[in-house]
């Protein structure tokens, strides 16, 4: 078990998933164009929804990268799980408009689990991760997802805790 390497990729992951919360907060609407494009399905439902916008994504790589960087990690295995980071989370929010869910509703480990495992999947050679160290991260990312979350309601970050 490697508890920097854990520690490292936390970091990464809390620093893809919560850019795009300061984003909208510190930009309000400017650059929040939405990822779907305001695509509706046959269904009549948005592809993703309101909350998922470029500027997010954007911003989410692009400081993930940085963060890598201060780390002391390569840039690419910050831009690699903030892309990843973000692919999951806009499969979530897929799943959850098929569903017939409303946007910024909560499902536990769809919310969770797919933001975190892909981008550990995507970099467990480069960081020479074990299974454990996958698995722990991965529940770390989820428990500490969800105590965050609580945290950036009683901020104004998010309009409703999980």
């Amino acid at each position: 078990m490697q508890p920097i390497r854990i520690l490292q990729i936390l970091w990464l992951l809390m620093l893809a998933n919560g850019t795009p919360l300061f984003a909208a907060r510190l930009m309000g609407s400017r650059w929040s164009y939405p990822v779907d494009g305001n695509i509706q399905l046959v269904d009549g439902k948005r592809l993703l929804g309101p909350s998922k916008t470029v500027r997010g994504v954007v911003l989410a790589i692009l400081v993930t990268a940085a963060g890598s960087a201060l780390l002391g990690l390569d840039s690419r295995l910050g831009a690699l799980v903030g892309s990843l980071a973000m692919v999951g989370d806009l499969f979530s929010s897929f799943v959850k408009r098929r569903l017939g869910m409303p946007p910024s509703s909560n499902v536990p480990g769809l919310d969770q689990i797919p933001e975190a495992l892909l981008p550990v999947l995507a970099c467990w050679a480069w960081l020479s991760l074990s299974f454990l160290d996958i698995i722990l991260t991965v529940a770390l990312f989820f428990v500490g997802e969800i105590v965050f979350s609580r945290l950036f309601f009683a901020l104004g970050l998010r309009d409703r805790p999980y």
